[in-house]
């Protein structure tokens, strides 16, 4: 479980770093064909379902790399 942990931590860390010496990187996230973008007058809604399924999909990838 600890090791899990550190696991995450790394991962969180490097992502933070990531977004803030390189923000282009991630410009692609609710940018994507499927995701709805809803904006009028104030307010904006954005519910990006084909990032969410390509991030679901890459995560999956590796925790199985991971796991063997």
């Amino acid at each position: 479980m600890a090791r899990w942990l550190m696991i995450i931590g790394a991962a969180l860390l490097l992502l933070g770093v990531a977004l803030h010496y390189a923000p282009w990187l991630l410009n692609w996230f609710g940018k994507l064909p499927g995701d709805v973008r809803i904006e009028s007058g104030r307010s904006r809604v954005l519910i990006p379902f084909t990032s969410m399924l390509v991030l679901s999909l890459l995560l999956t990838l590796l925790v199985n790399l991971f796991r063997r």
